[in-house]
């Protein structure tokens, strides 16, 4: 399944190196950690401990909540449709209404 959050995880940690221009073996060994254990977490197979994942983000030089950022590659149009509407259900209707505004700034010609 694309969504879970392994696999996320991992998508980010390698997009964030990648972005970095580090190799898996240099960010490994400045993590402490073996390039094919830091490979299994890009892949989404292996849950790092908290430890492991503060030394890859100073590795990367990250803060590791990054790692966590999961938004941009949601692929799952359902759960994209759910986080959009938890965001406005509970607005106003004139906060609704500007939202509304915006998306149609955004994607209607």
């Amino acid at each position: 399944m694309e969504s879970q959050p392994l696999v996320l995880f991992g998508r980010k940690v390698r997009a964030v190196r990648d972005a970095a221009h580090i190799s898996r073996e240099l960010a490994a060994e400045k993590s402490g950690i073996t390039a094919s254990y830091l490979g299994e977490v890009e892949r989404g197979e292996k849950w790092p401990s908290l430890e492991i994942i503060c030394a890859i983000a100073t590795a990367l030089s990250v803060s590791p909540p990054v790692f966590f950022d999961f938004e941009a590659q949601e692929t799952d149009t359902g759960i994209l449709v759910q986080k959009l509407h938890r965001i406005i259900e509970n607005r106003t209707t004139e906060q609704q209404q500007q939202a509304l505004r915006v998306l149609k700034g955004l994607f209607e010609p």
